[in-house]
């Protein structure tokens, strides 16, 4: 592990607590117009999204109707009614925006899965790159407002979904997480997570676009609770970067 990576791990409440946790659960408040582009307005307005923190499994529920929850693993995305049972599901969800440009409807499923992981990334970061198949390495620096971002290249590894498979994180003085940009890869390199840095990119690249990375990013604890059902939680605010804005409530598990 290098040392931006460690230093930013710390700042954000370390790895010995973060180990000592399960899942993180958020409620959402999201708008924008991307939705209302895919075809599926209203679908993400009030959720509960609940990730795994040591594997790539995401939920959002209520999912298009209040008894109904999303399932995100990166090889297969289904909807489940209140006792699990799969009302439709799809296996290896990537390859099904082959052919796609940015204007395309999207299917239920489609936005399962590009929710499942793309919130699955923002809440587990930057815990997430002491994972196996990580490489990362330390770029020059950024100026920004008059302050040194430290920058985080990032090399995602085949086995998680992502928005892309490389990756730039800024992090301000303190070692927080300010910002990431992702750099596209060609479709025949990389089929299966390929995105451009913008919401605008080549229909042959076949995968979801890159909608930003506003979001809201909860600090942990250093004074452990003693009850066995451990938890920190956190509050934010933050604007999109398109038209709406995310509204989140943080809990972790």
């Amino acid at each position: 592990m290098n040392d931006l990576l460690e230093t930013a791990i710390e700042a954000h409440g370390g790895l010995e607590r973060w180990n000592q946790l399960n899942n993180v659960s958020a409620r959402l408040i999201q708008g924008g117009a991307l939705w209302a582009l895919k075809g599926q307005a209203g679908v993400l307005d009030d959720v509960v999204v609940t990730a795994s923190l040591h594997e790539e499994r995401a939920s959002h529920r209520p999912f298009g109707a209040a008894d109904r929850h999303s399932s995100f693993t990166p090889e297969r995305i289904a909807i489940e009614a209140g006792d699990g049972t799969a009302l439709e599901a799809l296996d290896q969800p990537r390859a099904s925006f082959a052919g796609h440009t940015f204007e395309t409807p999207w299917s239920t499923l489609q936005l399962a899965y590009f929710v499942g992981y793309a919130m699955w990334t923002y809440l587990t970061q930057p815990f997430t790159f002491a994972m196996p198949g990580f490489q990362t390495t330390e770029l020059a620096p950024w100026n920004e407002g008059g302050q040194k971002w430290r920058r985080l290249g990032v090399t995602w590894p085949d086995y998680l979904a992502t928005h892309s498979t490389e990756q730039t994180l800024y992090f301000a003085p303190t070692a927080s997480l300010h910002a990431t940009t992702t750099t596209s890869r060609s479709a025949a390199a990389r089929a299966r997570r390929t995105t451009s840095p913008t919401t605008t990119r080549s229909p042959a690249s076949g995968s979801p676009p890159n909608t930003g990375s506003s979001r809201a990013r909860p600090t942990a604890s250093r004074s452990p609770s003693p009850s066995l059902s451990r938890s920190i939680s956190a509050r934010s605010r933050s604007s999109s970067t398109r038209k709406g804005k995310k509204e989140s409530h943080v809990r972790r598990t």
